[in-house]
């Protein structure tokens, strides 16, 4: 018995220039009867309500936005770029601020300087920077720009502001060690300026954390000494060159001898602040003693 053969039935295909003719006619009959009838105004009108008019209204509102965004983007980049030429314009000036104040600080060191150097000017002398300093708050030794090569030697006296600041301990070509009154164990011949009567000043870094340092061996036998009274190198130091200002009486007390007294004084020069000093180039010699 032979199989059954099932027969496929055969599909129906459209060929596409002719698919193209139809739907070219379909909607060619469309745009007639759309352009001459009104039946689908109100379909087509509500369909344009719902779906159309919100669409256009939610790109409209994020255009706006954008817009905004991008307004304010703008500003922003602005307000940076200001903000950023202010802090220039804000670190130049306190740059300047800061060069103008150091300018007055230093004119003003030099002013000080040009009248102590007319107040002793009996004596020959030479002007230093300091560019070193031993650590601690007070300048109590310290090195300056001037050496051998500018005609310093050891033992010169070296004043600043008010008065005596020291003399120079060692040095070499072109720099020279001070070392000042108020280092720990120097001792200084001094006087009274008002009665010539002798003391002697005793450096100390601890007193000076007060402001002051100490004397003793003051014979004051007329008991005329005050406080205010000024304090100058004597003429029997052997280091020291005469009558230049130490300092101020602070306080006197008699000893427990009876013969002399002992106290504080205020020294005349800020040994907090130092930047520049006179070396006086004359060296103390056998007529002064």
């Amino acid at each position: 018995m032979s199989p059954v053969v099932k027969q496929k039935r055969e599909k129906f295909t459209l060929s596409g220039k002719y698919l193209l003719l139809i739907l070219s006619i379909i909607c060619i009959l469309l745009m007639v009867f759309t352009y001459g009838t009104t039946a689908f105004d109100k379909p087509l009108n509500a369909v344009v309500g719902y779906v159309v008019v919100p669409f256009e209204t939610g790109i409209s509102r994020l255009g706006s936005w954008l817009s905004n965004r991008s307004d304010e983007f703008t500003d922003v980049k602005a307000l940076l770029a200001e903000n950023e030429a202010l802090r220039d314009e804000i670190a130049r000036l306190t740059e300047e601020n800061s060069i103008l104040a150091q300018d007055k600080y230093e004119l003003n060191e030099l002013r000080i300087l040009f009248e102590l150097n007319d107040e002793y000017n009996d004596y020959n002398k030479v002007g230093a920077h300091i560019i070193a300093k031993d650590s601690g708050n007070w300048y109590s030794s310290f090195i300056i720009d001037k050496g051998t090569d500018d005609g310093l030697l050891v033992d010169m006296n070296v004043i600043a502001g008010g008065g005596l600041v020291g003399r120079i301990s060692s040095v070499g070509p072109n720099w020279a060690r001070v070392t000042t009154v108020i280092s720990d164990g120097n001792y200084v011949s001094a006087m009274m300026l008002s009665t010539n009567d002798t003391l002697i000043v005793e450096g100390s870094l601890e007193l000076m954390s007060s402001g002051i340092i100490a004397f003793s061996q003051l014979k004051d036998s007329n008991d005329v000494v005050v406080e205010g009274d000024k304090v100058v190198t004597s003429k029997i130091s052997d280091k020291y060159l005469p009558n230049i200002l130490i300092g101020y009486i602070q306080y006197v007390a008699g000893d427990s001898n009876n013969l002399t007294k002992s106290g504080y004084l205020t020294p005349a020069v800020d040994f907090s602040n130092l930047s520049e000093v006179l070396v006086i180039t004359d060296i103390k010699n056998v007529d002064y003693k």
